[in-house]
């Protein structure tokens, strides 16, 4: 998606422009408050960024912004055990209120796109144990 720079509001003491990037923060921020969320994904590079340490809100948000009217696409990763369609609506609901009411600018899309469902911590299939490499150097020694 491209963004696009909204136009600036003239006021009698001067201009008022929103960045299409706090749109994403403040769509970014909604979204991940929603009941179901377990994370907001950003895509390969944003999660190996945010592995580093560097936190970004409006990961998984991207914002089309006009000058009187924003879109809005989300990616999140959805907690199992919750209803997805009841999920993803009230995403489109947080976020549209989350935005019009800071901004005041219309929304007139917010599409939710799920990209992964988050098991539960017991229900993850267990990891294969593998043995510490100095157990491996000590089995080798004896050998010799």
């Amino acid at each position: 998606m491209e963004k696009l720079g909204p136009e600036a509001e003239n006021t009698e003491l001067g201009k008022v422009q929103i960045a299409p990037e706090v749109l994403e923060v403040i769509a970014g921020m909604a979204a991940a408050e929603v009941e179901g969320v377990a994370h907001m994904s950003g895509g390969l590079v944003g999660d190996i960024a945010e592995r580093l340490g560097r936190k970004n809100v409006a990961r998984g948000v991207r914002v089309e912004v006009g000058s009187r009217e924003a879109a809005v696409d989300v990616s999140i990763i959805v907690k199992y055990g919750h209803r997805i369609p009841e999920v993803a609506r009230n995403i489109q609901d947080s976020v549209r209120n989350g935005i019009e009411t800071m901004t005041g600018l219309s929304v007139v899309e917010v599409n939710v796109h799920i990209v992964d469902v988050e098991l539960k911590a017991e229900e993850k299939a267990p990891q294969p144990q593998v043995a510490a490499p100095i157990a491996l150097t000590e089995e080798f020694q004896r050998v010799r």
